[in-house]
């Protein structure tokens, strides 16, 4: 019995429900008797959307102890999980799932018990408690008494954050030639004294380093595409070359990533370089797109009342994590990402800058902004992680013109096609014409929050300029042609406003006209190639295109005005102004080049085609609900501006990855990563996995599970989860049947005490989701895509992969275009192999995994089989069979050496 603790305790899993009592009483209930009892008395709980999930009872609410984690111990790391909560406070983990309930009155007391001493992050907590005291926490009946006043005044949040300082600008890098024997010392002194000497990683680091040596020709690169099987050690093997290349020429090396998961393992490897965490700051910098971090204006406007309800709890543990950060990362940082999850929609995308509304040196925050002191860290340091996503903004729109690297290392980089084709692609939709609306005209009617319009952020500079003053206002007049809130009903009740809603609804309904799917796949958004166009069509486009054209034409005008300024450089002018005019010119630069991208699309109905572009019109949805509509234009190979945006400038790249020809040959490697648009020749080097897929591995296809049975897939999925014991993830090509499959198998799997998890179906994030399933070696995980491409888990915690079926790529209007430019079917059967391989590289992380993949198709094409490590056995069986080999995967057991067909078929 733990008397200062007057709450029971719920939990919930998909084996039943138990509440711990304050007498020291636990038992189950049913899941009615565990509503009333929540709706009518304070309970603990760990958790609370998953509790309530599965309750089924959306309105639960309690003392939430993630929540109370999060205001004690800000920024550090937690597993949500009862095991992970054990772990954090030192306590012994309960057995099963009845003793959970008691343990979480446990759990809770020792929390509370960190009030009493001296804890780390004790600064800020007592203040912190007044505020949500106002909102009505529920923890702050419990806190208060404990959390003793501080002796003076806590410095508040915005008081405390350090500044950062200008500093000079970074010379160039000097000239350098890195010799072979300085790279293998470099990659001695990484793996350390007495480290198996691998032969791989060391010829993988000697052709690594060519992509340093100095460029002999403009816009020819140094190009080297590096496949490096897993396990090799691609990460210190080109860790080597560029740490020291950084050195001897004092130049920055970015290091770009597809996924969250390889930009923090990253982080942990360059402990190698520099051990002392003072210089490793210094010298290593992550950096990520500006909608990664908090705001602090926005973040103070939430304090301040901008927020109401759970969103402004958020905003406060928000408030207090950004006192301990480490760098100001919301997304994939040191906030637990189950943290924004807990309060629904409430308010966390509203703390970063999602809109490009950033006033830069004018806000109050600016030196303080860790946006800019990110920006300016990289500037001066050695290595800079980044991701595919943010090279291609900077690349093509960025401020930092002078300080934009020359050395480049693409990890991941079978993930750059798709990077640049979403990065390259322009829409013109009623979801992005309203952001734009937004951006200019600020908030509307009732509108909440600090949004400002063009007016509010630059009247102060404007009104030094009567032209540039012009501009806003005319630009403001044009940017209410655009949709507003309400247009989705009003396209709906035919009823559209204004030349870009009537482009928009002429869309919608040339889209419906011309479906072929019907009813029978109604969950789905729909679309329709951009050719002959209706009559109504072409006479919507030609006032949405003057619209448009009105808003361009004053963005482009203030921007050169603002330039003018620039150049002119009155007295007022100081370098904070200065900051916030060259921010301004950067954000009109992007808006102006968007409007020019859609005037061309709608310049492209009634006229001609272009070959190197794919357009198409589009309704998207989600379970039959539409949710946007517009018009869509992809490169067909994006690839080509990829390579003379990012490719052509630098001096050198390196492209890597483990799956980088994916089964085929180099020139499928080539005309993905652009090195077919550039002018030099790329160099090749590819290194085999040091691991033995014979003996540790197997593909089992099972040829009895009847395709569109969804009773018959979730059998499957079942009986091999419970034949290996967890430890499975389940990958799925559609979130329909990965929610149908889920919802029949999760209380089965909960009878045998196995835990699921499922991406798209638990209330939380997919780091998260990875991290509960890598420290639950009995849990299994189901998802989509995300989880195909971006899981590490290592050891026996994924030790079976099984896939729905041969994951074909969608008959999209977009990949038909590129299916016929790129051979027909084998270029379906080289992005099948691509995501076959993928999958099966979440199975063998390390030299002593074991494990199988299974492939629940019977139809799987033996010429799709070079998409697995040469020598893996694969073996066509039925489903019965393929439940007694998953058996052996739960002890451990070694992989079955028959081999009913070659995995490279001659």
């Amino acid at each position: 019995m733990i008397p200062e603790l007057p709450h029971p305790a719920l939990h919930a899993s998909h084996s039943g429900v138990w509440i711990a009592l304050p007498d020291g009483e636990t038992r189950a209930i049913g899941r009615g008797e565990a509503i009333r009892i929540a709706a009518d008395t304070p309970v603990l709980l760990l958790n609370a959307p998953l509790v309530a999930q599965r309750l089924g009872y959306g309105d639960l609410s309690g003392l939430d102890l993630l929540e109370l984690w999060a205001f004690l111990r800000p920024a550090q790391f937690m597993v949500p999980t009862p095991k992970g909560l054990a772990r954090a406070t030192g306590l012994a983990p309960p057995d099963t799932d009845a003793g959970v309930a008691p343990f979480l009155r446990e759990a809770a007391a020792a929390m509370l018990a960190l009030c009493d001493g001296d804890w780390p992050e004790r600064e800020g907590a007592w203040s912190g408690a007044q505020a949500l005291s106002r909102l009505r926490w529920p923890w702050v009946p419990l806190l208060s008494g404990r959390i003793a006043r501080p002796a003076r005044d806590e410095r508040w949040l915005f008081s405390k954050l350090p500044e950062w300082e200008e500093q000079a600008s970074r010379p160039a890098p000097r000239i350098v030639t890195l010799h072979a024997d300085d790279v293998t010392a470099r990659l001695d002194r990484l793996t350390g004294k007495g480290a198996e000497r691998r032969e791989g990683q060391r010829a993988f680091a000697e052709a690594a380093s060519t992509a340093f040596a100095p460029r002999d020709m403009r816009d020819a690169p140094n190009l080297v595409l590096a496949e490096a099987g897993t396990g090799i050690g691609k990460t210190l093997g080109y860790l080597a070359p560029a740490s020291l290349w950084a050195e001897q020429a004092d130049g920055p090396v970015w290091v770009s990533t597809f996924t969250k998961a390889l930009q923090r393992q990253l982080g942990h490897e360059t402990e190698r370089l520099f051990p002392d965490p003072a210089e490793r700051k210094h010298r290593v910098v992550t950096r990520k797109g500006r909608e990664n971090y908090l705001c602090l204006l926005n973040l103070e406007d939430a304090l301040q009342g901008g927020f109401a309800g759970r969103a402004a709890v958020l905003a406060h543990l928000v408030a207090r994590w950004a006192a301990y950060t480490a760098d100001g990362d919301m997304v994939g940082g040191d906030l637990p990402g189950w943290l924004p999850t807990l309060f629904r929609r409430n308010g966390s995308t509203a703390l970063t800058d999602r809109r490009g509304e950033c006033i830069y040196a004018g806000c109050p925050h600016y030196r303080k902004c860790y946006i800019e002191r990110a920006a300016r860290a990289s500037a001066d340091a050695d290595i800079v992680i980044a991701n595919h996503a943010l090279v291609m903004v900077n690349a093509a729109r960025g401020r930092e013109t002078t300080t934009r690297p020359t050395r480049y290392v693409f990890d991941e980089g079978h993930h750059l096609f798709d990077a640049a084709d979403a990065m390259f692609a322009a829409a013109l939709t009623g979801q992005e014409a309203i952001e734009l609306r937004r951006w200019v005209l600020g908030p509307e009617r009732n509108s909440r929050g600090r949004r400002r319009g063009l007016s509010a952020r630059l009247s102060d500079v404007a009104s030094y300029d009567e032209q540039g003053g012009r501009a806003i206002a005319d630009a403001v007049q044009a940017a209410s042609a655009l949709p507003s809130e309400g247009w989705l009903q009003r396209l709906n009740e035919g009823e559209p406003f204004g030349p870009l809603e009537t482009l928009l609804a002429t869309v919608r309904g040339l889209v419906y006209a011309r479906d072929e799917k019907g009813a029978a796949d109604a969950g789905y958004g729909l679309e329709t190639e951009l050719a002959e166009p209706s009559a109504e069509l072409v006479e919507a486009a030609g006032p949405a295109g003057e619209a448009l054209d009105a808003l361009v034409r004053p963005l482009v005008a203030l921007g050169r005005r603002l330039e003018a300024l620039l150049a002119d450089a009155p007295d007022w002018m100081d370098g904070a102004a200065r900051a916030r005019v060259e921010g301004a010119i950067a954000s009109l630069g992007w808006r102006a080049e968007t409007v020019g991208a859609w005037l061309a699309l709608i310049a492209r109905i009634g006229g001609p085609a272009d070959p190197d572009f794919v357009d198409w019109l589009a309704v998207d949805r989600i379970e039959g609900r539409e949710y946007d509509i517009g018009l869509h234009r992809h490169w067909l190979d994006p690839s080509r501006p990829f390579a003379k945006t990012v490719l052509e400038p630098a001096h050198g790249a390196l492209v890597t990855s483990a799956t980088l020809r994916a089964g085929g040959d180099w020139d499928v490697a080539d005309a993905r990563s652009g090195a077919h648009h550039i002018a030099r020749a790329p160099g090749h080097f590819a290194a085999s996995s040091p691991f033995d897929y014979a003996a540790q591995s197997e593909v089992l296809i099972v040829t009895d599970v009847k395709r569109g049975d969804l009773s018959a897939l979730a059998n499957a999925y079942a009986r091999l989860i419970v034949a290996a014991q967890g430890g499975t993830l389940g990958l799925f090509t559609a979130i329909r049947r990965l929610r149908s499959v889920h919802a029949r198998i999760a209380d089965r799997l909960a009878r045998e005490g196995l835990p699921l998890m499922a991406q798209h179906v638990d209330p939380i994030d997919t780091g998260t989701l990875v991290d509960i399933f890598r420290d639950d070696g009995r849990a299994s995980l189901l998802g989509t895509d995300a989880l195909r491409d971006g899981v590490d888990v290592p050891g026996h915690s994924l030790r079976m992969v099984v896939l729905e079926g041969v994951p074909w790529p969608k008959p999209t209007v977009l990949h038909a275009a590129r299916r016929m430019a790129g051979g027909g079917k084998d270029y379906d059967d080289r992005v099948v192999r691509a995501k076959l391989a993928q999958a099966f590289g979440r199975l063998i992380r390390r030299a002593d995994d074991r494990g199988a993949f299974v492939l629940l198709s019977a139809a799987m094409p033996s010429r799709l089989l070079s998409a697995f490590p040469e020598g893996t056995p694969v073996t066509r069986l039925t489903l019965d069979e393929a439940v007694l080999r998953a058996q052996r995967l739960s002890s451990g057991g070694d992989m079955v050496q028959e081999v009913h067909e070659p995995t490279r078929p001659a």
